[in-house]
């Protein structure tokens, strides 16, 4: 009876090693190939990037390759922090979809359902036109005094009355004009 537990436990712990084994070269193989090509891409001594591969919740892969400050020949660190700017459209844009398919929200939805004293001054500016970029609302990049609260960090509706009151560049959807505004 011994001998039949004590089998039994080697295998299982023989087992568990290899399998132990096995995880740490496919995580090393999976390591390797992901920095070859980044190495390849971002060399040392040019502008760099940092990656974060994750997966079901935890990271699998991150680094910094290259320079972040070339003048200064700084490397780039997986703690640097980057302004991504229009890069979270998009993100919004989906998350606003998803809610569309959820029926949470409709892209007809005008904008003062959801910001009732937003001047429309009679125009009917819908959840489409704010993500067409074809709203006509004034982009608040070129408003006058934007210097002023740039350094500022301002709530969502804070910056929405900066620019609320500017006069529209054009009816909506009488054309297109790439505008930060509408993501506000």
């Amino acid at each position: 009876m011994k001998k039949t537990f004590y089998l039994k436990s080697l295998l299982i712990a023989i087992t568990v090693l290899s399998l132990n084994s096995q995880s740490v070269i496919y995580s090393q193989n999976f390591e390797s190939k992901i920095d070859s090509l980044l190495q390849d891409k971002y060399q040392p001594n040019a502008p760099g990037a940092t990656f974060l591969i994750s997966k079901n919740g935890h990271i699998v892969y991150k680094k910094a390759f290259g320079l972040s400050n070339l003048e200064l020949n700084v490397p780039m660190q997986t703690e640097n922090v980057f302004e991504i700017a229009s890069m979270t459209k998009q993100f919004t844009a989906i998350s606003i979809l998803m809610l569309v398919e959820k029926g949470k929200l409709n892209l007809d939805d005008e904008i003062t359902k959801f910001i009732p004293d937003y001047p429309t001054n009679g125009h009917k500016i819908t959840v489409h036109h704010l993500l067409t970029h074809t709203s006509g609302i004034k982009d608040f990049t070129k408003v006058k005094g934007l210097n002023a609260i740039s350094n500022q960090d301002l709530a969502p509706l804070e910056l929405i009355n900066f620019f609320k009151n500017e006069p529209v560049d054009f009816a909506p959807g009488e054309k297109s004009l790439y505008n930060n505004s509408g993501y506000c």
